[in-house]
């Protein structure tokens, strides 16, 4: 059966769509299914992969407030063993939507157990907030991956983070629990780069993931030629620490 891992952080900027784009096409390029499940509504992850917005006919959004089902939805991308579930403009009123649905907590969970068997992996792209969108993915997933930028602000707002994990656990998702937490635009000559790494291993203990991923001119490139960065410039840095990571997440869920 497939793993689901949001990949999550309410703080806007720290890699959260460039890590859930290429954490999946690097798992997939390692050999495993892989589905990418795009429920932010500025739709990057799915430009990421090469998909034409304009060409959507299902999103994320008929999954979670038309009831659609989620194969209905994915599409193929060009990149091996990697499909997604697209975004559309459309989420961006989602969250005020989903107030009077049924279940409107499960709507995204309900949709992905019907297709989980079909992949390895599935990563959700989750927006930068805690609304009902992100509490959809919560409660949809396994675990959470949560991308953090090693400087001054990289912990304000991590507690709220972990207290929206916590009531998601006690209410609808007992079984939720943190995949890692991946330190991104990386700087290890940086004094500050130290610090922070330190408090955030304190904050997570055991759950920092080996792989960090450095600031890269390349993977600023990347997203708009459509494609994750290992198919992009395989042997820049950038791509080379999602690999690792990728592998990282392979061998920890053997």
């Amino acid at each position: 059966m497939g793993k689901i891992i949001a990949v999550t952080n309410q703080k806007g900027g720290v890699g959260k769509t460039t890590t859930a784009v290429n954490v999946s096409a690097g798992i997939a390029k390692l050999g495993k299914k892989c589905l990418l499940v795009d429920v932010d509504p500025q739709g990057n992850a799915t430009s990421g992969v090469g998909v034409d917005k304009r060409t959507i006919k299902s999103s994320a959004y008929n999954i979670m407030i038309d009831g659609m089902k989620a194969e209905s939805a994915v599409l193929h991308t060009e990149f091996e063993n990697l499909d997604i579930i697209p975004s559309s403009i459309e989420l961006a009123a989602a969250d005020i939507e989903l107030v009077d649905i049924e279940k409107r907590e499960s709507r995204l969970k309900s949709a992905l157990t019907l297709i989980k068997n079909n992949y390895d992996f599935i990563f959700i792209d989750c927006p930068p907030s805690l609304g009902l969108i992100t509490t959809n993915a919560l409660c949809a997933a396994d675990t959470i991956l949560v991308p953090i930028q090693p400087e001054y602000y990289a912990l304000e707002g991590l507690s709220q983070l972990m207290n929206s994990v916590r009531i998601v656990k006690r209410k609808y998702n007992s079984y939720i629990d943190i995949e890692g937490v991946l330190l991104t635009m990386y700087d290890g000559r940086l004094n500050l780069t130290q610090q922070v790494v330190q408090e955030v291993k304190k904050f997570f203990p055991r759950k920092v993931f080996s792989a960090v991923i450095p600031r890269g001119v390349r993977l600023s490139e990347a997203p708009s030629f459509g494609m994750p960065i290992m198919y992009f410039d395989k042997s820049c840095k950038g791509a080379v620490s999602y690999m690792e990571l990728a592998q990282e997440i392979i061998d920890n869920n053997k």
